[in-house]
């Protein structure tokens, strides 16, 4: 079966509305990391639409999925990468998209370095959004195989080792595509403080660490 692509979504009002509050938090997240390469797993919007903020020196976008343009192509269960060579992984709505997800994130595990950022975009399987995804015959918004709760994704994460690190909800509106004045709360900041559950989406970034281990000798060794 053809995986839908949510193009024709990201150009209604609501969905312009929600890249460009993804591009913001992205942007402010990524301004923070460094290194040498940053991978872009799943295009959301454009091929540009997140990568040029990038600190990295390289920034490469990837894809499983025809129809959309990237720099590599590549299934998600075994990515066409070397391991233990990217600084950062980006997946904007990825896991979302793909059959199994913590395949996925057990292959971003194994190609970042030490010490490596990842920065996951996701929607809320809660709230508004969450209502809209479960009434919806095609998932919501379209495409969408599910939502992944922020605490299901926290626990995937820390059982490879991740240190959990910033985290943004945002998009705090009636899941609504022509959407208007009403549907929307005034001001991102303080609905995200006060109302967190009325969140359509989150950012979660997380840093891998590795422990080494260090040998015990024995005392008659």
């Amino acid at each position: 079966m053809t995986q839908e692509i949510p193009t024709r979504w990201l150009s209604t009002p609501l969905g312009r509305r929600c890249l460009a509050t993804e591009q913001r938090l992205v942007r402010r997240t990524l301004e923070r990391m460094f290194g040498e390469q940053c991978l872009q797993i799943g295009i959301w919007g454009s091929t540009d639409s997140f990568l040029p903020y990038a600190r990295t020196q390289r920034a490469t976008s990837l894809e499983w999925r025809d129809g959309l343009i990237a720099s590599m192509r590549s299934r998600t269960d075994r990515l066409a990468v070397a391991s233990d060579s990217v600084d950062i992984v980006f997946l904007p709505h990825t896991l979302e998209l793909i059959p199994s997800p913590h395949v996925l994130l057990r292959e971003v595990d194994r190609v970042l370095r030490a010490d490596g950022y990842l920065v996951v975009l996701s929607f809320q399987p809660s709230g508004p959004w969450g209502l809209r995804h479960l009434l919806s015959r095609r998932g919501y918004p379209p495409g969408h195989q599910r939502l992944i709760r922020e605490g299901r994704l926290r626990d995937w994460l820390e059982l490879l080792s991740f240190e959990i690190g910033t985290r943004e909800r945002y998009c705090h509106t009636l899941a609504l595509e022509q959407i208007r004045r009403f549907g929307t709360l005034p001001k991102e900041r303080w609905a995200s403080s006060w109302l967190p559950g009325l969140g359509g989406g989150y950012l979660l970034s997380a840093q891998k660490r590795v422990h080494p281990l260090t040998p015990i000798r024995r005392p008659w060794a």
